[in-house]
């Protein structure tokens, strides 16, 4: 395969202001004689180093079988002049405008170009869509998102997500890693120092917009659907923590479009954990040669959405596969699929309402510690464990054991007449699978922070005591519910440490006989069973790289019997190099390596004792050049604020270089 293409380590596109994206090339041998459409990969993660070994499997089959495979760093990454300002700037969507121009006049390209990424990736396919270039004719996006702030890593339903504080403490210090002197040359101090000057704690600045404002707006294509006209193949995981963007892009978007989603983590499909894997790069080119190629490939008279259909597994912290089959619909959303209404009654599911009771309950702060991550990247520990020490906490309704099979596809719906005693106050709400021995699976779940009842743009505390209709959407699903199973509804008003408590301890009523489970039951289809099987996983090879260090991951929690304290640890690699803190790339002569300690604390019984703090190190090392990160942060609250701390050093062959330090209040705003 490799002796098909003709790679460039490194070339420099020139931006309108003078700044150069640095890009990394796959071509076809032939493709100067013979010029070839070409595939864009757009993002912040330093294609020679951290991302090389996965990159090249990708890109390198895309070479090999026709096109030019284009991988860019982002302004300000890698070895990319000038200065990361944010998540998907106008900047950086500018540049982008210009990158694809550059591209469709090189005399390898045919003029037709191609874009694809997974998360920020297939955030910036689809937000560079919407600016439609002359040259961009598909893409394929994947684990991203129409809604910047219904549905990414900052907050869901209203409620401050940790994952907010991980992601921007994590990208605070790739902002801070320098550039490649062997790339760059002497210029190289020069740019990371620009960088060092120029660093801000994002999960700070993410956390002043706890509302739906102009700054989410900004990058979030469901303001216009309308605005992207080229074909759009969105693909998630249901392990993954964006897969509800899959079904609102096929329901939403006017243009040619076709949705997958598969048993998956934050992974790409042929490498997907949980599996089964699937030929993702052959499903691609089906892609890409129906739109850039302009041959029939059949893609567009299969069904527009694709998923697969989860059978019940007794929960565990991972899974090798997942075991279920391929079910398909023609049209999103589908008229086959019926809503099934369940009336929340005394401790119940039934299918009529009986009179109305309220029912309160005030969770403990440590609900939610079998929940798992917010979303999983495919490693060990991630996904939610059994969830009876969650239901505990919870005011639970169960149905009778199902007569028979019952299979959910789409996002469950959830009808409360509550009240709370607090003017803030979050809900969670959990859809679980019981099986006879009374082990409880989740398989879906959603928060809502009650502030926001009628409208993120426009939240309004609660008044205690006064009684609301409020509506909760849990994620998307797809599972099959065994005949003699349960129904299990878990309502809870703390779910940490996925969700950053209320300032209050709330005790919340819910009206039974009135409140509501609407369920989207999806009856068999026959056609389901002659659906093409997708081809097995295939990429080119990789180069190779050598561990120096190992540092297998660590999860755990402690609780202190004696102060009811429970802490949640989790120790890693960074988890580019299969395991390896510390790992070598023969090939550029570069040693590298990462870790990360994460620690979630709280007081069972107080949500201002919560408490998120992250260690995060990386270093680069090439003979006599050594360059290392250290950045610390942490998250603590009070009724009124939020207390953010973040510290970086900066060293260059162990000698200090910069230190960077953020001590900053931020008021909570209805959080």
């Amino acid at each position: 395969m490799l002796e098909r293409i003709q790679e460039i380590e490194n070339v420099f596109i020139p931006m309108p202001d003078g700044v150069n994206l640095a890009a990394r090339l796959f071509l076809p041998r032939d493709a100067h004689a013979e010029p070839v459409p070409a595939i864009l990969e757009y993002i912040p993660y330093r294609k020679r180093d951290l991302m090389r070994t996965r990159d090249e499997p990708i890109h390198r089959y895309i070479a090999a079988h026709g096109y030019a495979g284009v991988r860019v760093d982002v302004r300000g990454s890698g070895d990319s002049g000038g200065v990361l300002e944010d998540e998907y700037s106008p900047k950086e969507l500018s540049d982008a405008l210009s990158v694809i121009e550059w591209i469709g006049q090189q005399p390898w390209c045919s003029g037709r170009v191609g874009m694809m990424g997974i998360s920020w990736g297939g955030f910036n396919a689809l937000q560079v869509a919407a600016l439609r270039p002359p040259a961009l004719r598909a893409i394929i996006t994947l684990c991203s998102t129409d809604d910047r702030y219904a549905d990414d890593a900052h907050y869901m339903g209203g409620c401050l997500l940790n994952e907010n504080m991980q992601w921007g403490s994590l990208l605070t210090i790739y902002s801070a890693y320098p550039p490649d002197p062997q790339v760059v040359g002497a210029d190289w101090r020069d740019m990371w120092l620009q960088r060092l000057d120029a660093l801000q704690p994002f999960a700070a600045r993410w956390m002043e917009h706890p509302w739906r404002d102009d700054y989410w707006r900004h990058g979030s294509v469901c303001e216009d659907y309308a605005a992207i006209d080229v074909p759009v193949y969105a693909i998630g995981g249901w392990a993954d923590g964006y897969s509800n963007a899959v079904p609102r892009l096929l329901a939403k978007l006017s243009c040619p479009r076709k949705g997958l989603i598969g048993p998956w983590a934050h992974t790409f499909p042929h490498d997907g954990v949980p599996g089964p894997a699937i030929g993702f790069l052959q499903e691609a080119l089906r892609w890409w040669d129906q739109w850039l190629k302009d041959r029939d490939t059949g893609i567009l008279d299969e069904p527009l959405l694709r998923a697969w259909m989860q059978e019940n597994v007794p929960p565990k912290p991972q899974y090798e596969t997942w075991p279920g089959r391929w079910v398909a619909e023609e049209q999103w959303p589908s008229d086959r699929i019926l809503p099934q209404v369940w009336y929340l009654n005394v401790g119940h599911l039934d299918g009529r309402a009986a009179p109305s009771q309220a029912l309160s309950f005030s969770s403990p702060q440590t609900t939610g510690v079998r929940a798992g991550e917010w979303s999983a990247f495919g490693a060990d520990g991630e996904m939610p464990r059994d969830q009876r020490p969650d239901d505990g906490g919870s005011l639970v309704f169960d149905s009778d054991p199902l007569a028979a099979r019952t299979e959910l596809l789409g996002a469950p719906l959830l009808e409360l007449e509550l009240a709370s005693d607090q003017p803030v106050a979050l809900l969670a709400a959990r859809l679980c699978d019981v099986a006879p021995d009374g082990s409880s699976l989740r398989v879906s779940y959603g928060l809502l922070n009650l502030c926001h009842r009628d409208s993120h743009a426009h939240p309004q505390p609660l008044q205690p005591g006064r009684r609301y209709r409020v509506r909760l959407q849990l994620n998307d699903l797809a599972h099959a519910f065994p005949a003699g199973h349960r129904l299990r509804l878990a309502l809870s008003s703390s779910y940490w440490p996925i969700a950053w408590p209320a300032p209050a301890p709330a005790t919340l009523s819910v009206y039974t006989g009135t409140s509501t489970l609407r369920l989207p039951v999806r009856p068999p289809r026959p056609e389901d069973d002659r659906l093409p099987a997708f081809p097995p996983p295939a990429a080119a090879p990789a180069t190779l790289h050598k561990k120096l260090r190992h540092a297998p991951m660590r999860r755990s929690i402690e609780i202190d019997l004696t102060s009811n304290e429970m802490v949640y640890t989790l120790r890693s690699d960074g988890g580019e190099f299969d395991g390896a803190a510390l790992a070598r790339i023969e090939e550029i002569d570069l040693e590298l390596g990462s870790l990360m300690t994460k620690r979630f604390r709280i007081l069972e019984n107080d949500p201002l004792s919560a408490h998120t703090e992250l260690t995060l190190r990386g270093e680069f090392r090439r003979g006599a050049w050594g360059v290392r990160l250290e950045c610390t942060s942490s998250l603590t609250g009070t009724e009124d604020a939020f207390h953010f701390h973040c510290r970086l050093h900066a060293f260059e062959n162990e000698q200090p270089v910069r230190e960077r330090v953020w001590t900053l209040v931020v008021p909570r705003r209805l959080v």
